[in-house]
């Protein structure tokens, strides 16, 4: 069933206006309207925080918080995961972790970070303890990258009252989970990864170690919250959230799990219409990748912020150069293949849709009106397709899917009618021929129809093969 909740999504009057200006150039002084080829921020359709990227069987893997629409503090109720084969085109996998998950939780679905080990998926988040009152660090977990995760314990891993789990499992097996703020503490996790050995252990906070800060006798350094811990070349690095409340992103290293640390300095300097920022930063099919979030979209700000990503290279010394966002993003690291399924929720860049769950599984994408539109960058599609077939569900009179290559007015390579089929969740396949679709390819599905909402879709598939007629 198409349903709309309020909050989940952007407002139709903030799509609307995306759909218009298209993309926000983010640079160090201000927001400004640039074209359709910008890919940051990664999601459109909602509002993102707190990237957390996973490598995992070739797919980067973002576990992020959800800003609330309209929102005038950080009114976050659930966790969103999305997945990406290339770094431009994302899969939105839904929300398969809330506040609900945990029995003991009240509020403030916050920072979190999901690790791999033994085949199982562990994601820690903090949220409040309704017994207590104070901030604790729970744990879920799943089978799978994209859930369902449950309550690993039914209470607690660890409550002092502060937030921002990272958690890192060394090259010797023991995991560590690090977490605070205003102070940063770890833990020695056992093997299990929902219990852990000894008591927890503040780091000291020294001017050395985390850079001095000035002005402020309670909070003599520069670490505020956020931390993000992993190791590199047998050295490990913390990347935090540095002096709130107009964040910028920094960094210290040490030659141990538990230090001594040294303060590096900036990685990325406050910007981007958001007073927070935190980081992710993995490696992925040989480069690396450094994920923010700010306050690019329509509507966007300090409490309704979205994630965006820079592929950056380490210096030789093993250093981080200083990194601005950009609205380009990362490079495309691959093309997308369009002979295999693809899923609909898979997206560089749209103009007006949403995303739901469907009823045959994972999500759909709905709301869909006359002009709204997806982008699907760098389509390999070869010698040529001949023909595109598109699952799809209609409780209105259905519409029009154009295929369109460079733009959403770009050359049309097909038309795919979309017939009423007497419901929203009610899903039938139709197919069209295809032409002159060569080449690697931006792919705009651009939707068309009369009044109102038009159709869902679910997934999409192209034919290879000669040509056929042009469409009419």
């Amino acid at each position: 069933m198409q349903s709309a909740t309020a909050g989940t999504r952007l407002t139709r009057a903030a799509a609307w206006v995306l759909g218009l200006l298209l993309a926000f150039a983010v640079v160090p002084a201000a927001l400004q309207p640039t074209t359709a080829r910008a890919d940051n921020p990664i999601v459109q359709h909602v509002y993102t925080a707190d990237p957390a990227p996973l490598v995992y069987n070739g797919r980067v893997y973002l576990y992020t918080g959800h800003d609330e629409d309209g929102s005038t503090y950080f009114t976050m109720k659930d966790w969103r995961v999305w997945s990406s084969a290339d770094m431009v085109n994302w899969t939105d996998h839904g929300s398969p972790l809330s506040l609900t998950t945990f029995s003991w939780a009240s509020s403030d679905a916050w920072a979190g970070q999901t690790v791999q080990r033994n085949g199982r998926f562990y994601w820690y988040v903090p949220v409040k303890n309704r017994a207590t009152g104070r901030m604790a660090i729970g744990v879920a977990v799943a089978d799978s990258p994209t859930g369902p995760f449950r309550d690993a314990l039914g209470h607690p891993l660890v409550e002092n009252g502060e937030i921002d789990p990272t958690v890192f499992v060394d090259d010797d097996g023991q995991a560590y989970l690090y977490w605070g703020n205003p102070n940063l503490w770890y833990v020695r996790l056992n093997a299990d990864m929902t219990s852990y050995s000894g008591s927890p252990t503040k780091t000291p906070l020294t001017a050395a170690g985390f850079g001095a800060r000035t002005g402020d006798a309670n909070r003599p350094t520069l670490f505020e919250e956020g931390p993000w811990f992993y190791k590199r070349n047998g050295l490990y690095y913390m990347v935090f959230a540095a002096k709130c409340c107009s964040e910028f992103i920094a960094y210290s290293t040490a030659p141990g799990p538990t230090g001594p640390w040294t303060y590096r300095g900036t990685i990325m300097p406050t910007q981007g219409g958001s007073f927070t920022n935190h980081p992710g930063i993995v490696d992925f099919k040989g480069n690396s990748y450094f994920f923010y979030h700010n306050g690019a979209l329509p509507g966007g700000g300090g409490y309704t912020r979205s994630v965006a990503v820079e592929k950056f290279s380490y210096n030789a010394d093993g250093t981080i150069p200083t990194i601005n966002m950009t609205n380009t993003g990362a490079p495309q690291a691959g093309a997308l293949d369009p002979y295999v399924r693809q899923e609909a929720e898979t997206i560089a860049w749209e103009s007006g849709v949403e995303t739901e769950a469907s009823g045959e599984g994972g999500m759909d994408v709905g709301w869909i009106e006359n002009g709204d539109y997806i982008k699907v960058k760098g389509v390999a599609f070869g010698a040529g397709a001949s023909s595109f077939a598109v699952r799809v569900a209609s409780a209105n009179a259905g519409g029009t899917v154009e295929l369109r290559l460079g733009s959403p007015t770009g050359t049309v390579v097909g038309r795919c009618g979309v017939p009423g089929t007497g419901g929203w969740q009610t899903w039938t396949t139709v197919t069209c021929p295809v032409s002159g679709a060569t080449g690697t390819q931006d792919l705009y599905l651009r939707f068309t129809g009369g009044s109102g909402y038009l159709f869902n879709v679910n997934w999409w598939q192209f034919t290879q093969g000669g040509a056929v007629a042009p469409p009419r």
